[in-house]
């Protein structure tokens, strides 16, 4: 993932961004696969486009052009108690050279509200308590979700301390995990980046009993995608969902965008596609996100 630059974007690292009454940020994002022959029947699915909504942002305008080949494109809305997320899929009969995949958006975030909100059955929404094969806990999680164990405790409570902890016992190593590597891999190696560390936060917060969700989206200053984890939390007549990095041990404030929420990575990997071709395709990506305003 190469970090762009360019001109437009103000100094993030100066701004008071979760004092601002109103941040406009600006994100730029490709996808490109190059292949030595021409492919057939491309099928490719994107979770990049942010969200309409989610919690204080708003997504104000977005375009994603393809690149390289005659293509049809679909997009469809998640929000509510479900994924909060944009899935676009696009499909090509044939790609000569190359496919790519160019989004610019721009998000909005305003007022005093900072967390998303959902309607009060979230809570019911078994999907957020649902063991899938990257979260569930081996004896090494289960046990160690035993000892931060406390009764009464707030779930927003809890869910600090597991971020706190994970964050104490993994080591940021990139390279030495996968988007396959379970939590149970991750923790055993101790070394992993952000998808292991909200993985192994989530298998601890269900072993726990804690609503939780994996979130997919972007950090200011930093090179390429980012992942955290959201805990549901009952606010009378409606839920909120709180977020927390593990890789930095602090919830996650207003030099974050959210792009998408699910289970899992798996649920909302960027890109993944499939096509008819003998070789493999090589893929290579940018993105630049930053403050274009603030009031």
């Amino acid at each position: 993932m190469t970090l762009l630059t360019g001109p437009g974007l103000l100094d993030h690292r100066a701004l008071d961004l979760e004092g601002a009454a109103r941040v406009t940020y600006r994100l730029e994002q490709t996808f490109r696969y190059d292949y030595v022959e021409p492919v057939t029947s491309v099928r490719q699915r994107l979770v990049i486009v942010p969200p309409a909504r989610h919690g204080d942002a708003t997504l104000v305008h977005h375009s994603l052009d393809v690149l390289g080949a005659v293509s049809r494109k679909t997009i469809r809305h998640h929000g509510g108690s479900s994924d909060s997320s944009s899935v676009v899929r696009v499909s090509a009969d044939r790609v000569e050279e190359f496919i790519e995949f160019r989004l610019t958006a721009h998000v909005e975030r305003a007022g005093d509200r900072r967390l998303a909100e959902l309607p009060s059955k979230a809570l019911r929404d078994a999907r957020w308590r649902q063991l899938t094969r990257l979260t569930t806990p081996d004896t090494a999680l289960r046990d160690w979700a035993a000892e931060l164990h406390r009764d009464g405790e707030r779930p927003e409570d809890t869910a600090q301390r597991i971020c706190s902890a994970v964050h104490a016992r993994m080591t940021y190593e990139f390279g030495i995990t996968g988007t396959s590597t379970t939590a149970a891999q991750a923790l055993a190696g101790g070394r992993g980046v952000c998808q292991d560390y909200a993985h192994i936060a989530l298998a601890l917060c269900h072993e726990l009993g804690l609503p939780a969700r994996y979130v997919s989206g972007h950090l200011l200053g930093q090179g390429g995608t980012h992942a955290w984890f959201e805990v549901l939390v009952d606010a009378g007549d409606r839920v909120v969902a709180i977020p927390f990095d593990p890789c930095n041990d602090r919830r996650a404030g207003r030099g974050y965008l959210t792009i998408a929420t699910g289970r899992d990575y798996a649920d909302v990997a960027p890109t993944a596609g499939t096509y008819e071709g003998p070789l493999s395709g090589q893929l290579s990506s940018t993105r630049r996100l930053g403050v274009v305003s603030l009031a």
